[in-house]
This record gives C-alpha cells, sequence and structure tokens, in this order.
C-alpha cells in the first residue's frame, strides 16, 4: 500500500521543500519507490531537482484543471532511479481561481493519485506556504502529515492553526489522515532562543514531535545549486544523516 506523505505549514521559510526533497531522496536510498508531487506554485522542489517551471508543457497544474491529465504523462526523473517528480510551473498560481467552482475541487489530486498506475512505496507532496485550496488538495490526498517547524517563536504560534486545519479535513473530507509528527527545523545550535523554543515544541506537543532535529547549515542552500537534494550532494553531512534517520523511523512505522 502506497503511503502518501504531505509536508505542510502555512508559514513561509521553514523547510518544507528541503524535507520533501531529501526525505524522499532518503527512501529511495532506502531502495522505495518514491514519488515527489510539487504543490507548490514558487515550484522551488522543481527547480531542486533542475527542471525548469517557466517551460514545461505539462505540470501537476494539468493534472488539476484537466481531469483527463495523468501523474504518469507529467512524471519526470527526480536523481534517483527509483524516484520521479510531478513538477510544478507557474500556472499553478492560478489553480485556485481555475477549481473555485469546481466539482469536487479538494478531491482533485486525491483522484489522479488513485488512478495513477505507476507503482510507489511513498509518495511526498510539498505544499504552499498557505491554508488554500492547493494545500486542501494535498491533505485530502494524503494518509500522513509532516509539519516542519522552525526552531523560532513565531514560527511555533501557526502550529495551532495548522492542527486546527488538519483535524477538520480528517473530520470532513479524509478520514484516513492522521499526524506523522513535528520536524524542528533551522536548529541554530549556538542561540539559546532556539533551544527555549524546541524545549517549548515538546512540552506542548510531546510525543507528537520528532526526536530527529534539522540544524541550519548553509550546505542545505548550497545542494540545489548542483540540482540535488542534500543527501545526494553530500551524503556524510549531519543534515544528510538527519533525513536518513527520519526515513528509517518512518519506514519502522509502516
Amino acid at each position: 500500500m502506497t503511503r502518501t506523505i504531505v509536508v505542510a505549514n502555512q508559514k513561509g521559510g521553514v523547510g518544507k521543500t528541503t524535507t520533501v526533497a531529501n526525505l524522499g531522496a532518503a527512501l529511495a536510498s532506502l531502495e522505495k519507490r518514491v514519488l515527489l508531487i510539487d504543490l507548490d506554485p514558487q515550484a522551488a522542489l522543481t527547480a531542486t531537482f533542475g527542471i525548469d517551471p517557466y517551460n514545461l508543457a505539462r505540470s501537476v497544474y494539468s493534472v488539476l484543471v484537466n481531469e483527463t491529465a495523468t501523474l504518469a504523462r507529467i512524471m519526470q526523473p527526480a536523481g534517483h532511479t527509483t524516484m520521479a517528480i510531478a513538477p510544478a510551473s507557474i500556472d499553478l498560481a492560478a489553480a485556485d481561481l481555475h477549481l473555485v467552482n469546481a466539482e469536487g475541487r479538494a478531491y482533485r489530486l486525491h483522484d489522479a493519485i488513485e488512478t495513477n498506475r505507476v507503482p510507489f512505496d511513498y509518495i511526498v507532496i510539498d505544499t504552499p506556504p498557505s491554508l488554500g485550496l492547493l494545500t486542501l488538495n494535498g491533505l485530502v490526498a494524503s494518509t500522513d502529515v509532516l509539519i516542519p517547524v522552525q526552531c523560532h517563536f513565531l514560527a511555533m504560534r501557526g502550529v495551532r492553526a495548522l492542527m486546527e486545519t488538519v483535524w477538520r479535513v480528517k473530520r470532513r473530507l479524509n478520514p484516513h489522515l492522521k499526524l506523522l509528527g513535528l520536524l524542528p527545523t533551522m536548529y541554530d545550535q549556538t542561540s539559546r532562543h532556539a533551544a527555549e523554543v524546541l524545549q517549548e515544541l515538546r512540552a506542548v506537543f510531546g510525543r507528537k514531535v520528532f526526536d530527529i532535529v534539522i540544524a541550519s547549515d548553509t550546505k542545505f542552500a548550497e545542494a540545489p545549486v548542483a540540482r540535488q537534494a542534500l543527501i545526494d550532494y553530500d551524503p556524510l553531512h549531519q543534515g544528510s544523516a538527519a533525513y536518513k534517520t527520519l526515513a528509517e523511523v518512518i519506514i519502522s512505522h509502516e
């Protein structure tokens, strides 16, 4: 059975795209078949793997607005023989407008995944920094939600609102959705503030917070320049090791 993990947080700059790229690459390195789906109009995940979002004939936008388009037709290779990406194009920014009155608008991605005939063990979805229709499609299509939380006070404040949205989606649209966990990201090991935020995060959310912490490092920014996830760009880096551990933990709880 395919596990579909949506990586979501309405705040930007918390490490969603980094998490999708590196978790996907880590799962692929463990011989899992992985599909990455870019639901963010900024298309940072798409660009990470060397695909030009300004020059795509078909993208996730095609799948969402055209019910005859399929994921199989838009997939492209993504660095591993067992990993592919459904890329985003700049057209995705208009998806909310095109779908606002469409029937079953929250289920477009869900239906595309259900009818896809290319087998995958894991699907990992990147979402925009909002709680709009694109993120809603990601939540409705998924079995699990993973929430990256930047270790800053203001970043932590929005987690409750996102959690409320997750539970509303679970009650009304997707009863199979469950919280995979909160992943502390961009942690500055020299910062007292970051340590206090991490402590507060664990106090409030308890066991829902992963023991794995993703430290802040410029290597995460360097890797996309080389059109790779960090786990491939620098396999021995501590950030790569953290995402490999995260992949192993997720697999162990299948």
